[in-house]
C-alpha cells in the first residue's frame, strides 16, 4: 500500500461532551500545530453546556450526535464526514505538543505497515493542579511509554489512523466503551497491520481532580474491561502488572494468616506487596526520580490503592460473567470499506 508523497489532509476527530474550558485548549491546540492542511472536526455528543458554540467560534466544522451515544458513535460520525487522507482522533480535554500532527504524518508515510499510530500523554496535567490529578498523569505516562516498535498497546485517545485503512479496518465498536481501543488494535492486527505508540505524538490531558473520582473510573473500567476479556472479545495489555494487582488482592485476605500460621503467615502478605512493586517497578523508579522522596511516597500509597481498586473491579467483572450476572453485547459486524454508509 503506497502512501502519497504530497502533504495529505488531517482530519482531526475530536468527541466532545461539556467542558468548553477545556475544549477551547484542546481546539486551540490543533491551530498552533506545525503543520497543514488540517480539518478539525468536533463532534458534540448531546452536551447540555456550549462547547458546540466555543468550538464553532474557532472555526472548527461542528457535528452532532443524534443520542448521547459516548466517544465511540462520536468519533464514527465525525470519521464518516471528515476528507482527510489521515485521520487523527483525539478526547477532547487532551492538548496535542505543536509538532504532534506533523509528527504522526511523518511517521506514517514512511512506514506503509503502519495501521495505527498512537500518542502518549504528558507526565503533567492539563489543567488541575491537584495531588491527585498530577498522580494520574503520571501513572499514565509511564503506563503508555513507548517502545517505538510494534506493540500490543493502542489508546483511541490519542490515535491517527490512514484514512483507507480506517475504511478496511471499519468504524468503532459502538457497543464498547472502556475497552474499546483494545477492540480496535485487536482488528487492526488481524488485517497484518502494526501497531504503535510514539512519544513524537504528545499531549497534556485534563485527568480527574480527586482520588475519588479515579478510584470510581478505574474500578469501572477494570470490571468491564476484565468481562470482555473473559468473554474472548479483546485481549488484555499488560500481564505483569494485572498480575501484580493479583497479588495485592491476594495480600488482603492474606492478612488473617498470623491466625492460623502465626508469625510466618504474617510474611505472606507483605511479601505479595512487594511483589506487586516489583511487577511494576520501572514505574515507581520513575516517580520517584522525577518528583523526589515525598511525592514518591505519595505516588506509590496512591498507587498500590488504585492496582488494588482494580484489581477488585477486575475479579467483580470475572465474577459477573462466569456467573451469568451480565447478558453478552449485542452481536456487531462491522462495515468495511463503505463510511458514508453507517
Amino acid at each position: 500500500m503506497e502512501r502519497p508523497m504530497e502533504r495529505p489532509l488531517v482530519s482531526v476527530i475530536i468527541p466532545s461532551f461539556n467542558r468548553s474550558h477545556v475544549l477551547r485548549l484542546c481546539v486551540g491546540a490543533i491551530q498552533e500545530q506545525t503543520y497543514s492542511p488540517i480539518e478539525i472536526i468536533v463532534v458534540d455528543d448531546c452536551g447540555t453546556e456550549d462547547a458546540a458554540e466555543v468550538a464553532s467560534s474557532m472555526g472548527a466544522t461542528v457535528l452532532r450526535t443524534e443520542v448521547n451515544g459516548g466517544a465511540s458513535p462520536a468519533r464514527n460520525l465525525g470519521a464518516e464526514h471528515s476528507h482527510g487522507e489521515i485521520l487523527l482522533f483525539l478526547d477532547g480535554d487532551i492538548a496535542l505538543d505543536p509538532d504532534s500532527v506533523e509528527n504522526a504524518v511523518n511517521i506514517l508515510r514512511s512506514e506503509p505497515k503502519l495501521g495505527a499510530l498512537g500518542g502518549i500523554l504528558h507526565p503533567e496535567p492539563l489543567a488541575s493542579r491537584s495531588l491527585a490529578a498530577q498522580y494520574r498523569a503520571l501513572q499514565m505516562h509511564y503506563w503508555w511509554m513507548p517502545t517505538d516498535r510494534p506493540t500490543l498497546e493502542l489508546h483511541a485517545a490519542v490515535l491517527a489512523i490512514p484514512a483507507e485503512v480506517f475504511k478496511e479496518i471499519g468504524p468503532f465498536n459502538p457497543n464498547l466503551s472502556d475497552t474499546v481501543s483494545a477492540d480496535y488494535r485487536y482488528r487492526v492486527m488481524q488485517k497484518d497491520y502494526e501497531v504503535r505508540i510514539t512519544a513524537a505524538v504528545c499531549g497534556r490531558a485534563d485527568h480527574d481532580s480527586t482520588l475519588r473520582m479515579i478510584l470510581r473510573k478505574v474500578f469501572r473500567r477494570a470490571r468491564v474491561s476484565a468481562m470482555e476479556w473473559a468473554r474472548g472479545e479483546t485481549p488484555g495489555d499488560s500481564v505483569p502488572r494485572a498480575f501484580g494487582g493479583v497479588l495485592l488482592l491476594a495480600a488482603v485476605p492474606a492478612l488473617a494468616l498470623p491466625l492460623l500460621f502465626g508469625p510466618l503467615g504474617a510474611l505472606v502478605s507483605p511479601l505479595f506487596v512487594a511483589a506487586a512493586v516489583v511487577l511494576d517497578g520501572s514505574t515507581y523508579r520513575r516517580v520517584f526520580a522525577r518528583r523526589g522522596l515525598l511525592f514518591g511516597l505519595y505516588f506509590s500509597a496512591v498507587h498500590l490503592l488504585v492496582t488494588l481498586v482494580g484489581a477488585t473491579g477486575a475479579g467483580i467483572g470475572v465474577l459477573q460473567r462466569v456467573l451469568g450476572r451480565r447478558r453478552p453485547s449485542p452481536q456487531w459486524v462491522p462495515r468495511t470499506g463503505d463510511l458514508e454508509s453507517q
